[in-house]
């Protein structure tokens, strides 16, 4: 194994998930930084006993996975000063055997790659259909990513490429690994895909609240990405955030005003979500996923437009404080 390469591995209140984790890093024999966000659970006892490096974040400033992530590469390299190539990881996740020696061969392929992902696969994909939506969310094409919408927490990150983005936007409560990879592309950086299992994700949602409170969160996202980067080159999340404004509040907004002086004609407006969840429908199919899946994706993206508004509207109003705090939709993990 490359000893240039190290790991940093977050979490929150993960438990078992977190053992699982670190047990999935162990094989690389590549030194691993813990960062822990305040967990009230027995996350740091589980980590040092694993003989991981732990990181316990100060409540002084809120939390956020980008603050997380920056706070471990810090200490990475302060342990180990000869690291050039960093894998993040998530405490709910599982690294796949041979992943991070695969990635390392897309380096040495292609010198403007500043990082590289793999197939991420849902663990329990068919418990729950919010399982099944995150499953649906990590397919992607493997080759040169465009969309980095598709770029992940879990990557393999080149070192010099951190030094001179300054890593995470510690403000970016969510999207942060996207707005990172959108920053990249600016810098004249590429982000590859390859055909490789590269880890598993443990969502464990199982309770349409935890799958609402996600899509909020995924509103604040396009709404901080499009504040950072929409009036750069990559006119980041902008058409998102268009997206959301006209089917999370200006069509409903023209239906309700729009009843008592039509008298009800503005009802109609209503067919156009049939029409948006056929394309969706269509374009799902059109990338491999099966009727059921595509149908349950295109539903589940309708209602995920107005879960975008309020994340959006709490985006705005989070800027206006100048205080931005994670929204949280995982539930504490036993262990």
């Amino acid at each position: 194994m490359n000893t240039a390469a190290g790991i940093v591995a977050i979490g929150r209140n993960e438990g078992q998930r977190l053992r699982a984790c670190l047990d999935s890093l162990a094989p690389t024999g590549l030194p691993v930084v813990y960062v822990d966000s305040a967990s009230t659970d027995n996350s740091v006892e589980i980590a040092r006993s694993q003989g991981a490096e732990v990181v316990a974040l100060d409540m002084d400033t809120p939390f956020t996975a980008a603050r997380a992530r920056n706070s471990g590469y810090q200490r990475l390299l302060q342990l180990h000063p000869q690291i050039q190539y960093v894998q993040f990881i998530d405490g709910d996740c599982q690294l796949a055997p041979g992943w991070i020696e695969a990635a390392l061969k897309q380096f040495s392929a292609d010198p403007t790659t500043a990082a590289v992902i793999g197939h991420l696969h849902e663990k329990n994909e068919n418990l729950t259909p919010y399982n099944k939506l995150c499953a649906l969310e990590w397919r992607s094409p493997v080759g040169r990513i465009t969309d980095y919408g598709g770029f992940g927490g879990i990557s393999i990150i080149r070192r010099d490429v951190l030094d001179s983005l300054n890593g995470f936007n510690p403000e970016v409560i969510a999207g942060e690994d996207s707005e990172l990879g959108v920053r990249m592309k600016l810098a004249g950086f590429e982000v590859d895909k390859i055909d490789h299992h590269m880890a598993t994700h443990d969502a464990e949602m199982t309770r349409f609240i935890q799958w609402w409170k996600r899509a909020v969160r995924a509103g604040h996202a396009i709404g901080h990405r499009a504040f950072l980067n929409g009036r750069t080159a990559a006119k980041d999340s902008v058409r998102e955030r268009k997206s959301t404004w006209f089917w999370g509040a200006i069509i409903p907004a023209i239906i309700l005003i729009g009843l008592v002086p039509t008298k009800g004609l503005s009802l109609l407006l209503l067919s156009g979500y049939g029409l948006l969840g056929y394309r969706i429908y269509k374009f799902r199919r059109s990338v491999g996923d099966s009727p059921a899946e595509a149908l349950l994706y295109s539903r589940y993206n309708l209602l995920a437009k107005f879960a975008n508004f309020i994340g959006l509207l709490k985006f705005h109003l989070n800027r206006w404080r100048g205080k931005y705090e994670i929204i949280e939709y995982k539930q504490p993990h036993s262990g």
